[in-house]
């Protein structure tokens, strides 16, 4: 008996199906004690008459007024506007910068070489397939740079 046998003997013998197998009960238990509620409304509400009504307006009417102050609070939050992030002003600015001249003007020529290079017919493209992603890293990196101190400065 090898290892992968063993293995997979351990494995088998845990029983993860059984665990799986159990969640959908749970739900069809629930089911089937909402479906036995709707039930006794309908007895209820045949029997009880316009008493029974009022009764279910009083506790609906409290239900009621929490749910609109929810729903102001909500309202309220969403009204707050949220100062505008300058964080990306500030990263064009340093990409445009003379810092960072040099890694956006080698950023810019990959992506014209990847997009000269897809735009090609498959028989036509020749080399390894080109990304950007080292050369975008490079600029993002000296963007992060010069822009930190100019962001922590703006947030004092």
């Amino acid at each position: 008996m090898g290892l992968t046998d063993t293995l997979s003997d351990l494995f088998s013998s845990i029983g993860f199906a059984e665990a799986h197998a159990e969640a959908p009960a749970e739900e069809e238990e629930k089911d089937d004690s909402g479906s036995g509620d709707e039930e006794q409304k309908d007895e209820g509400g045949d029997q009880g008459g316009e008493g029974d009504d009022e009764g279910g307006d009083e506790d609906g009417g409290e239900a009621g007024d929490e749910e609109e102050e929810e729903e102001e609070e909500e309202e309220e939050e969403e009204e707050e506007e949220e100062p505008e992030d300058i964080k990306p002003k500030i990263e064009e600015e340093c990409a445009k910068s003379a810092q960072c001249a040099p890694f956006k003007h080698h950023f810019d020529e990959c992506v014209e070489r990847v997009t000269e290079y897809e735009e090609k017919p498959e028989e036509e493209r020749k080399g390894p397939k080109e990304d950007c992603v080292e050369e975008f890293f490079h600029l993002a990196h000296c963007t992060g740079q010069c822009a930190a101190p100019k962001l922590f400065r703006s947030l004092k």
